[in-house]
């Protein structure tokens, strides 16, 4: 279900948790908390709601909030910017949803969404140091193209840029 700028408040608060019950006891806490008040604060996501080309996405199973994605297109993709693709820039599932599939059920209706629209490769970017979620892509036909800096706080760290071809399925 498209997230629509009344949602922000939901929004901010399953941002913050997936993202820290993912992440937050891999990194410093001061850096940590730092990204989390800028990321995701209310005002970054109105903006980012407010934007054509950034579409954020909730996932409800059994009636509960489970997941949320959010999708780039044209310029508001963070490094390829291509007519021809879109960026997954985010996809979390809640801890208590997750072993349900859900992953995989996302990935392949985004996967669906970019052929529909037009796109000829679907691409992301994932932490070098998440092998989970490297093996998760790359069981879904995504492959390394590159790397570029994402920061934490202060900290610069790795994510690998994973591509996924749509054309060629």
């Amino acid at each position: 279900m498209p997230c629509k700028p009344c949602d922000v408040e939901e929004l901010m608060s399953i941002s913050r948790t997936t993202f820290s019950d993912a992440f937050r006891n891999l990194n410093n806490p001061a850096d940590f908390n730092s990204y989390l008040d800028k990321a995701f604060s209310k005002e970054q996501l109105c903006r980012e709601l407010e934007n054509p080309h950034m579409n954020f996405y909730f996932v409800y199973y059994e009636g509960n909030l489970a997941a949320y994605f959010k999708l780039n297109t044209e310029a508001a993709q963070t490094d390829i910017k291509q007519k021809d693709s879109m960026e997954l820039e985010r996809i979390y599932v809640c801890k208590a949803f997750q072993g349900k599939q859900l992953g995989k059920r996302l990935l392949d209706w985004i996967k669906d969404r970019a052929g529909n629209i037009g796109k000829s490769f679907l691409w992301l970017g994932v932490w070098e140091k998440n092998p989970r979620a490297i093996a998760f892509y790359e069981r879904h036909g995504f492959y390394k193209f590159g790397t570029h800096p994402y920061y934490i706080g202060n900290d610069k760290q790795t994510d690998w840029l994973m591509r996924y071809d749509v054309i060629n399925r």
